[in-house]
């Protein structure tokens, strides 16, 4: 290990020298010597790169390591027999599965170097392969969980549950705890590898097969109204009773369970993704239920069928609660969402990607949410009187706009992380950009009003005047002159002048070519702002620069920009990295 952890060390060492000596040799010949003088093992020979290629031993360790990785990792991946069903196997592949994820991220800064690089794709192959099988374990052990979790039972009173955590509220666990911590641990590789969304797709794949064939075992289906004419008395007597029972189970049971699953720490990356189909789901099963309760009040309008009604209403009713329910999580999970992380070069961050697209989503639904959140309706027969129409100051608009001021309010503590103070600005700006345009000419947007679209653009473009006092009113002032009446100047201040803007900028467009703005129009609107007032002012400093007496003839000598380099770098700023973005949606 000692020879190891030395082999690694000459080659930070190595790179070091070589990356800060890119560009003159004379450079890392001098590092080189520093490093030689510090300590006796950093000799020039072992530092060298020719050291480097005529030792057979330089990458020895990490060839050692991934060797060894290699047969523990192929003996499960090649295994036909399920690793978890063995503790020791399991353990000894997570174990390796966390050695070789170590092992790239501590040879991850040599990539550069060939035989390095050349391992690191080795590497990043047998990770690859370690996450297939990881996958496929998570699945096999969601099947496996989930046929404990049986509700097909005539009799509600054999179902095993658990005690009631809150009033009506039944659940029980939808998998084995033993089987919900086994899953957490093949998550964490996952995610710790880059695989998260193969993850959340196993996950979301696996319980969704779960509740469509929990639903249509329990007999929980959709009836058209023609289907329910069509019905033979006695038929359609069964099917209500039968369908009524399963609502119970389903909105008592399986769906708390199903949300308790989610809210567990199992995989709180999956939350987002299994959310939606939710609200989608009852919101389906409340509609279906509307459009069938007046039918059936018509059907059994006598006294002894009065009680099926009066459980569909209450059913229906209770379908409402749900989905106050699941606004209410959405609250929560905006409230909860930490800000520990950073997004790179100040992007969108992906809370607010789900929020926006979670609310234009429901809101596509809109007459049945304004029904469901509308206060002291009496009967179903209330739904009819909305329409169309939109209700500006209804139940509805108001929880929307709690959201939206939610999310702002997340956003803004995020915002704080970034110790640049245009940086927070520039986040400000991607997100706050994001909403609007998400509001914006949809169902949500009208929901919140033309007032709400309004103030929050002005938002975005308050955020950009601050981005730009707080990061090039300090480079301007460089290139204030003071007039004095007289044109003449004296030369050092103008040449320590134009030193300094030098220096600012090429050190702001360094810094801000990392950053990201996901909005190309938004990203030309800032460019030509800073144009419009850094072009004029610098152009006016070198006119004034070049007529100084003094000068002469040299003045081209401290002048490094030209105004057509000044418009390049502009170009080049909030380009940003592949990860900075995160995608678009």
């Amino acid at each position: 290990m000692a020879e190891n952890g030395e082999e690694k060390l000459l080659a930070v060492a190595r790179h070091i020298a070589k990356t800060l000596g890119n560009n003159n040799h004379n450079m890392a010949d001098d590092i080189l010597q520093i490093f030689s003088n510090f300590d006796g093992r950093f000799s020039k020979e072992k530092l060298s790169d020719d050291g480097a290629g005529n030792d057979p031993m330089g990458c020895a360790a990490l060839e050692q390591t991934l060797n060894s990785l290699d047969r523990r990792i192929s003996r499960h991946v090649s295994s036909d027999v399920p690793i978890w069903s063995n503790s020791a196997d399991s353990t000894a592949f997570l174990a390796a599965v966390d050695e070789l994820v170590a092992t790239i991220d501590d040879w991850s800064p040599l990539a550069d170097d060939k035989t390095v690089g050349a391992c690191l794709l080795r590497a990043d192959d047998m990770l690859q392969q370690a996450m297939f099988r990881a996958e496929d374990e998570f699945r096999s052990l969601m099947e496996l969980g989930g046929e404990s979790f049986d509700l097909t039972r005539e009799d509600e009173d054999l179902i095993p549950v658990a005690q009631p955590v809150a009033d009506y509220d039944v659940v029980i666990d939808a998998l084995p705890p033993a089987t919900v911590n086994d899953l957490r641990e093949i998550a964490k590789r996952m995610v710790a590898a880059g695989f998260g969304k193969e993850c959340s797709h196993a996950y979301g794949g696996c319980r969704r097969e779960f509740l469509e064939e929990s639903l249509s075992r329990l007999g929980l289906q959709k009836l058209s109204i023609s289907e329910v004419h069509k019905m033979p008395w006695l038929e359609l007597e069964d099917e209500i009773e039968r369908w009524t029972k399963a609502s119970k189970v389903t909105l008592r049971i399986l769906f708390p369970s199903e949300r308790r699953l989610c809210d567990s720490r199992l995989l709180r990356l999956l939350i987002l993704r299994r959310r939606r189909p939710l609200l989608h789901g009852v919101l389906d099963v409340f509609e279906t239920m509307r459009d069938l309760i007046p039918e059936f009040e018509s059907l059994f309008s006598d006294q002894y069928c009065a009680f099926l009604v009066n459980e569909a209403i209450t059913i229906w009713k209770r379908l409402g609660e749900a989905i106050r329910g699941i606004f209410m999580e959405l609250e929560n999970l905006i409230s909860r969402d930490p800000a520990k992380a950073a997004v790179p070069g100040g992007g969108l961050h992906p809370i607010t990607r789900y929020v926006m697209n979670y609310l234009r989503a429901a809101c596509r639904s809109r007459q049945t949410l304004e029904l469901v959140f509308q206060e002291n309706v009496l009967s179903i027969k209330d739904y009819p009187k909305l329409d169309d129409r939109l209700q500006p100051n209804s139940s509805l608009s108001v929880q929307i706009a709690w959201i939206m001021d939610l999310l702002e309010r997340n956003l803004e503590a995020k915002s704080k992380i970034y110790k640049d103070p245009a940086l927070c600005f520039v986040f400000m700006m991607n997100n706050g950009r994001y909403i609007v345009q998400k509001a914006k000419d949809s169902e949500l947007g009208a929901l919140l009003g033309d007032d709400w679209i309004r103030k929050h653009t002005a938002k975005v473009r308050q955020c950009h005047v601050s981005y730009q006092r707080s990061s090039w009113n300090k480079l301007l002032g460089y290139l204030k002159v003071e007039n004095n009446g007289s044109m003449s100047m004296a030369a050092k201040p103008m040449k320590e002048k134009l030193k300094l803007f030098n220096l600012h900028f090429e050190e702001i467009c360094r810094v801000q070519s990392q950053w990201f703005v996901f909005d190309e129009q938004l990203r030309e609107e800032i460019r030509i702002s800073l144009e419009k007032i850094l072009l004029p002012a610098y152009g006016s400093f070198i006119g004034r620069f070049r007529n100084v007496p003094e000068l002469g003839k040299n003045a081209d000598k401290y002048i490094k920009f030209g105004m057509e380099d000044i418009e390049a770098r502009l170009n080049d700023l909030f380009q940003g990295s592949s990860g900075s973005n995160g995608g678009r949606k």
